[in-house]
């Protein structure tokens, strides 16, 4: 009987320990399959732009294919949500900007917790965000631009893309730095905001440089200044922010890739790895360079970097959608 007992509690614990040896041995030999990386917006847009230059070029590093699939609406909030309930394996990704870390606050009832929902891969890209009116708008530079809202608030409009969007994040932290509330206008995309700007139908909006560098060149808007703490080489006439009189005001919508909570540590290394490759790749960087997008170093394209910078941020937009109390339900 005891030699039974004992070869019965073998048998079990080896059974048993058959769930951690198969994802072990499923880690070895990842991706064995054709990868899904989830864009939480619509194609064409600069975040989908970013993942299949990436994804193009990590697939070469995997030896597999990284196919896009654009899940947009309600503020990302359904990509990421997919994302988040996916199988844990390794085959479904999510690219997301820092409208990851403000759906913590803008979203009061959410299916995730953004602070650790996601295993994340590395960081991929920073992208500069502009400041841009309609081309009669009355004021030339930043400090006449704050002057002139500070005197008419609520009159003046400044468009966005939506709850969430950059630049509804962007417009926010204008109006927090500018000390007034404009009246803000969500629109469904990037694309009919340009065209309102352009049309004179609305004064202001605050995009990624993506978006703006091409209108702002042919001179169809009034470009007031630029969010990073330098100036950008491919518009080196326009001022930085700070420069122009708002201290403090820098803000650059960052990439980053995330894998479900409880992908196998060899999976993310290997997801981590491959896109480390891809961030040195030439074409990957001669692409970036075309959109104005800056790539991550690698000292900053570590899975931990990242989820520190996730945290931050929760923090960070936290105050600012509090005090704007702009929440999207």
């Amino acid at each position: 009987m005891k030699f039974q007992r004992r070869r019965f509690l073998h048998l079990a614990a080896g059974a048993a320990a058959l769930p951690a040896v198969s994802r072990i041995a499923r880690a070895q030999t990842y991706p064995a399959r054709p990868i899904t990386m989830i864009v939480p917006a619509a194609a064409g847009g600069p975040t989908d732009t970013v993942a299949r230059i990436t994804a193009q070029v990590m697939s070469k590093a995997l030896g597999q294919q990284i196919v896009i699939e654009n899940v947009g609406g309600a503020g990302g909030t359904i990509g990421i949500t997919r994302a988040a309930h996916a199988e844990p394996d390794g085959y479904t990704l999510l690219i997301c900007h820092v409208q990851l870390a403000t759906t913590a606050t803008l979203y009061r009832t959410l299916s995730y917790d953004a602070k650790s929902a996601f295993a994340p891969i590395g960081l991929v890209t920073d992208a500069p965000m502009t400041i841009i009116g309609r081309p009669d708008l009355e004021p030339n530079s930043l400090r006449e631009l704050i002057e002139y809202v500070k005197e008419r608030g609520a009159k003046v409009t400044i468009a966005n893309a939506g709850i969430g969007s950059a630049s509804h994040l962007c417009g926010m932290l204008f109006m927090t730095a500018a000390q007034k509330r404009l009246t803000a206008i969500p629109y469904r995309g990037t694309g009919p905001v340009m065209t309102d700007l352009l049309g004179k139908q609305i004064d202001l909006t605050c995009d990624q440089v993506t978006n703006t560098s091409g209108p702002i060149l042919a001179k169809q808007v009034k470009a007031y200044a630029i969010t990073t703490k330098a100036r950008l080489d491919a518009l080196p006439d326009l001022p930085t922010a700070q420069e122009s009189g708002l201290k403090g005001f820098e803000f650059g919508i960052w990439h980053g890739i995330f894998a479900p909570k409880g992908t196998p540590d060899a999976v993310v290394q290997k997801l981590s790895g491959a896109l480390r490759l891809a961030l040195k790749d030439p074409g990957l960087l001669k692409r970036f360079n075309e959109i104005n997008t800056l790539p991550i170093t690698d000292d900053r394209a570590a899975p931990e970097v990242l989820q520190n910078l996730l945290l931050s941020e929760i923090v960070r937009w936290a105050e600012i959608i509090k005090s704007t109390g702009e929440y999207a339900d």
